[in-house]
């Protein structure tokens, strides 16, 4: 599966931004989309993920209020809305695909997702 982030760019604190992930194959039922983001000398960390099946999401304590994961079903799109931005909001974001057979619940750990696309630069400035 090939990923690819788009949406990113410059923006001034306060603002908004929707980042945009659209897989090269269909998303099946029980797998999750997850999006990640990491900041200039810092370790990538978990920011959302959502079930295909049925729209359950889940969020980073840090983005939660801010941040909104949906999917596009028809599309095979998924997307982050991101409002209120912060300057500690900069970063590259990626999104990435949890491939299951069966459904499992959320996880926010790197490893557990199978499929990364390349980024998107997201810059907040103050």
């Amino acid at each position: 599966v090939q990923l690819q982030a788009s949406g990113g760019g410059l923006v001034q604190a306060g603002g908004s931004l929707r980042l945009s992930c659209a897989p090269s194959e269909p998303i099946f039922s029980n797998y999750h989309m997850g999006w990640f983001r990491q900041a200039p000398g810092q370790e990538r960390e978990f920011v959302a993920a959502i079930k295909w099946r049925d729209n359950n999401k889940m969020y980073a304590e840090s983005v939660k209020g801010r941040f909104t994961v949906s999917r596009d079903n028809p599309e095979n799109t998924v997307y982050l809305q991101m409002n209120g931005l912060k300057p500690e909001d900069t970063a590259v974001y990626y999104c990435a695909v949890r491939r299951l057979q069966r459904a499992h619940p959320f996880s926010s750990l790197e490893s557990q997702y199978n499929y990364w696309g390349q980024g998107t630069l997201v810059t907040v400035s103050s």
